[in-house]
């Protein structure tokens, strides 16, 4: 009987608690193992984890999650690369939007299993953090930024444009470059401020009457 309740209480324990994470560095040059871990480390170690452990594994999934998506990536290149070499023409364009393709599936198939990973160490907030530091912090920028050139959006208005600002992160971290990371984020600030034109705020109107109270406030401090 005691063995029967034991074997049931590890199991019970083994679906709680997560697997470990394996550090995915086995044939990858060293040089770029060390410098994503250190990119890796300047965003965890901001999440104030105070286990060692837990921090560890945080950090391989960090690690993982740019190795694949290096992987990725450079898989969709080489092939892109291939086809322009070797072909000619609509077989070209084909296998060119083939490899895109692919790419683009690969990078959905793996998208909301690092979030979730990571939700086996992280409270929702930190996680939220681990994204913005993947992007830059992009979203709280341009966020704030937008609240201060508009005071007089309503509490509507604040709740979309910070979940579009969500949404370009979500594709925003799974691009290849910071050009691209950047891109995805200019792609909905255009879509937030056609938005907004739409409402009846002039931009440009607001922008001048913004950079006016900023320099105002400079020449008040001195």
């Amino acid at each position: 009987m005691r063995k029967i309740v034991l074997s049931f209480l590890l199991a019970a324990v083994s679906q709680v608690l997560p697997a470990q994470v394996v550090l995915d560095s086995e044939g990858r040059d060293t040089a770029y193992v060390s410098s994503i871990a250190g990119r890796s480390a300047k965003i965890v170690d901001r999440l104030g984890i105070a286990d060692p452990a837990v921090r560890q594994q945080v950090l391989n999934i960090v690690c993982n999650r740019y190795f694949l998506l290096n992987d990725i990536h450079d898989a969709c290149d080489k092939a892109k690369k291939q086809a322009k070499e070797a072909l000619e023409g609509e077989a070209r364009q084909q296998a060119v939007k083939a490899a895109e393709n692919e790419r683009d599936a690969q990078l959905y198939k793996h998208h909301f299993e690092f979030a979730a990973t990571l939700s086996c160490y992280l409270s929702g907030e930190q996680v939220e953090a681990v994204k913005d530091g993947l992007t830059y912090g992009v979203v709280k920028v341009t966020y704030d930024a937008t609240l201060e050139m508009i005071p007089s959006l309503t509490a509507e208005e604040k709740t979309q444009i910070l979940a579009w600002l969500k949404e370009a992160r979500e594709f925003a971290m799974d691009a290849g470059t910071s050009k691209d990371k950047h891109a995805w984020f200019g792609k909905y600030k255009g879509r937030i401020n056609n938005w907004l034109a739409k409402r009846g705020y002039d931009l440009t109107k607001e922008r001048q009457e913004w950079y006016r109270r900023i320099e105002e406030a400079k020449k008040n401090k001195k």
